[in-house]
């Protein structure tokens, strides 16, 4: 049997690869802590949950559910964006909703690329963000992250013979997985660059809320700006929202895109050959989440800043040190030696002799190598036991 050659560049995943060492550990006995996939351990709020509860019991909910079916969403999403960010969303036109803001990053490029050209993408970066341009049978030009910048791509080294050949730049911030933040002028540099060179600019944003603030600061939204505060026009861009990590209902599926009006045209059409949208009372679900109270998403962040504290600290016990990250729920860390340019060896060896399973930093891109990304999806004491068993395989 034939398959189409964009396959082959899907084959190696990095959860993929990971899963099968941790099936490897899991059949020697060893017992797990799963630290390689960012999953929240952490329930979704008890609002949400019962508006899909009742949703269940109403039998106009159980069909397909189309683009105008979703208005109640959009309008949540529109109102929720406009109290964050202070920016007008017309819900008709500029929101749509997605299965996770992955699905936004992965069909974006289906509308926007023509065969061959090229998407701008951060390297290291979330590994769906380069599948998608292979699905639309892109090109990928990978803007390095490096820890003296900041782990912020430097747009002047981009070659112009790939300027002219791109359509697309896709940024992440707070990024997964350097956990790296990026100020309301780098936006704004990111901004004029893709008006210049005729590009969509497109910020995959799902750590929105997950930035831990010290005393003094002025707030979240400071260290983690919207891209449409540096485009508030909506010229270029288009970004997009989950509820996985900032509700705790990764499972449910649900988040948006808000935007430029034709790029939400366009990934409607996309949308519209592939799927229906979710089953409406997920939708509810979303909407209570949104609209209901936001203590649940105050309590995320300070668990999450917690489990950040403990973990740092405990590596910096054992002579690991690491920075402590500003924002989402990773540590990244530079591996000591000999693993120092071999990530995969660190992390098979690692929870084929501990149990603990960690994301090598290779699979995120070539500049990930050298570093390994643990996902704080554990409790305070289980993190704590991850660092001892890390020390003695150390």
């Amino acid at each position: 049997m034939l398959f189409a050659q964009r396959l082959q560049f899907l084959q190696s995943n990095v959860f993929a690869d990971m899963d099968r060492a941790k099936a490897k550990a899991l059949a020697a006995g060893r017992q797990l802590i799963d630290l390689s996939l960012g999953s929240s351990d952490l329930p979704a709020e008890a609002h949400a949950i019962e508006a899909i509860a009742q949703s269940l019991y109403d039998p106009s909910t159980h069909g397909y559910l189309l683009f105008h079916g979703t208005q109640a969403f959009r309008q949540a999403a529109a109102v929720w964006y406009e109290q964050r960010f202070g920016i007008p969303v017309n819900p008709e036109t500029e929101v749509i909703p997605l299965i996770g803001s992955q699905e936004g990053t992965a069909h974006l490029p289906l509308a926007v690329l023509n065969p061959g050209d090229f998407a701008l993408l951060l390297d290291p970066g979330y590994p769906s963000h380069a599948g998608g341009v292979y699905l639309a049978s892109g090109q990928i030009y990978p803007m390095p992250l490096r820890a003296e910048n900041g782990f912020l791509p430097v747009f002047a080294d981009i070659p112009t013979p790939v300027l002219a050949q791109a359509r697309m730049m896709v940024l992440s911030y707070p990024h997964n997985p350097t956990s790296a933040i990026a100020p309301l002028s780098f936006f704004q540099e990111a901004v004029a660059f893709c008006q210049q060179h005729n590009l969509v600019l497109v910020h995959d944003f799902p750590y929105v809320d997950l930035v831990f603030e010290e005393i003094g600061d002025r707030g979240n939204s400071s260290l983690a700006p919207s891209i449409l505060q540096a485009d508030p026009e909506k010229s270029v861009s288009i970004e997009f929202f989950t509820l996985s990590k900032s509700y705790n209902m990764g499972g449910f599926r649900i988040g948006f895109g808000i935007g430029n009006a034709e790029l939400i045209r366009a990934l409607r059409q996309v949308k519209a050959a592939v799927d229906f949208n979710q089953y409406r009372g997920i939708l509810n679900g979303a909407i209570a989440a949104l609209t209901g109270s936001q203590d649940g998403v105050k309590k995320t962040v300070a668990t999450f800043r917690q489990r950040r504290d403990v973990f740092v600290n405990a590596l910096h016990s054992i002579g690991w040190q690491v920075p402590t990250p500003k924002a989402t729920m990773y540590v990244w860390a530079k591996l000591p030696e000999p693993w120092s340019q071999d990530s995969i060896r660190f992390c098979t060896q690692l929870v084929e002799s501990t149990g603990v399973a960690v994301s090598p930093g290779a699979g995120f891109g070539k500049f990930g190598e050298g570093y390994v990304r643990f996902a704080l999806v554990h409790e305070p004491d289980i993190l704590e036991t991850a660092v001892q068993r890390i020390a003695e395989f150390l």
